[in-house]
């Protein structure tokens, strides 16, 4: 039996990892916050060595992206040291790393699906202090580490875009929403389901990109969110259906540049022989009734 050490156990993708691992009967020690500071090289070292895991999987992260603009010496002790001190107790020990980033290492600026092997460019702090912790992980294990790039996550535990919509939609707001920005709305639990396919497949070591097939706006997103609330409250013909309406980038300024444009390709996927995640629709409707009731 494989054994799993979570870091960032309790974080949305951490609460869904540790779920999946309990249904599947796996051997696991899930660390939050409190239990492990990764940036901490002799903690995060000592912490590993106490599990003798075989595999590792990251899910400590700082994830304020426009935060990070002010705070980008803080967010890359985390998302840049942090993960380079579990890489090297990773390699010490002979674990497998899971690394997950993200699409903000990319530009933004693409027409087409980014590639895996796509030169990383990102535009703001935060996609710069993901880069690095990349770049620590592939290095110190080139072949016992997945970086695992995702993006638009939402899920059943903490904040995210589907939870903020259904707060709005229940207090009958219709919000203004980006509809300039592309990209794939995907589901925590298909992001943990793929990391488990990854381990367990013994798939090639690289760069994968967990994201959900398709494509959509914030603003079809929020759209197909509002469309899915009003179904489950069965609201008749006499009740107004309120609806998002859409924004640009420019009416909707950031702190963080956004991404235009960061769809993600799923090659490696296919050449491992593992199915990439499916439709963002289909998966939002797997998701809702567990999102919406949290």
């Amino acid at each position: 039996m494989t054994r799993w050490l979570v870091t960032g156990a309790a974080g949305m993708l951490g609460s869904d990892l540790t779920a999946l691992l309990t249904a599947r009967g796996e051997e696991f020690t899930a660390l939050t916050r409190a239990d492990l500071d990764i940036t901490d090289g002799a903690a995060a070292a000592s912490a590993v060595s106490a599990v003798k895991p075989d595999v590792v999987v990251n899910c400590a992260a700082w994830t304020a992206v426009d935060a990070a603009e002010e705070h980008e010496a803080q967010a890359l002790a985390i998302n840049g040291h942090g993960a380079a001190n579990l890489a090297a107790a990773c390699a010490g020990l002979g674990a497998v790393l899971v690394h997950p980033s993200t699409d903000y290492v990319f530009h933004g600026d693409a027409s087409a699906p980014y590639p895996e092997d796509a030169a990383p460019a990102p535009a703001g702090a935060y996609g710069r202090t993901k880069l690095a912790g990349e770049r620590a992980v592939l290095a110190a294990l080139p072949n016992a580490s997945y970086v695992v790039r995702t993006a638009w996550l939402y899920g059943a535990h903490g904040k995210n875009f589907v939870k903020t919509m259904l707060r709005l939609a229940r207090s009958d707001v219709a919000p203004g929403v980006v509809a300039d920005q592309y990209g794939q709305p995907t589901w925590t639990a298909d992001v943990a389901a793929k990391i488990y396919d990854l381990v367990g497949s013994a798939a090639p070591a690289g760069i994968y990109h967990a994201t959900s097939s398709g494509q959509t706006t914030w603003f079809g997103f929020a759209e197909e969110i509002f469309r899915l609330h009003h179904a489950m409250e069965n609201r008749d013909a006499t009740r107004a259906r309120l609806t998002p309406s859409p924004l640009t980038t420019a009416e909707y300024p950031t702190p963080a540049k956004r991404p235009a444009y960061s769809v993600l390709g799923h090659a490696a996927w296919h050449a491992a022989g593992i199915a990439p995640i499916g439709d963002w629709k289909d998966a939002l409707h797997r998701a809702f009734p567990s999102v919406a009731g949290g």
